[in-house]
């Protein structure tokens, strides 16, 4: 029951804290959300490099917020988490529609989590495989302690 509280408040501090974000200008939505596994959306169309293929770095932008959401769940809120290292393979172009990211943590630590997080298009096809490493901090860089952290 604690426990569901405690991701309760990191989600809630998360959904408010993404407003007017990079991950919200992107159109990133999160579809299911815990420490083990987090699966989200986010459209092609806008999402795109000049050649009508979505690009590399929106693939890594959802990966690095599905990741690091998972990792703040797994902290807790009273401590925040940034992301240190991302890897991407990109296996295929998506051209439309929606693609999805499902987030499985690798390992879950005190002060490091592992995530991979493989996106697939609409049509269940692996268009990338992302690995997040982020770092869990005792509160978040730049703000007070006591004030609420979120995913980063």
């Amino acid at each position: 029951m604690e426990q569901d509280r405690s991701m309760l408040r990191v989600m809630e501090v998360y959904q408010s804290a993404s407003k007017n974000t990079l991950a919200d200008r992107m159109g990133i939505t999160i579809v299911e959300a815990g420490a083990e596994r987090v699966v989200g959306t986010m459209p092609v169309a806008g999402n795109i490099q000049p050649y009508g293929l979505l690009h590399g770095g929106a693939s890594c932008v959802l990966a690095e917020t599905l990741g690091s959401l998972a990792s703040a769940l797994h902290a807790g809120p009273d401590r925040a988490t940034v992301g240190i290292e991302i890897s991407a393979t990109h296996h295929r172009a998506a051209t439309s529609g929606r693609v999805t990211g499902v987030t499985t943590m690798l390992h879950g630590g005190r002060t490091i989590t592992t995530h991979e997080i493989v996106i697939t298009d609409d049509a269940g096809r692996r268009v990338c495989t992302s690995r997040l490493t982020c770092l869990l901090v005792d509160r978040v860089p730049g703000q007070a302690a006591g004030a609420a952290p979120g995913a980063g």
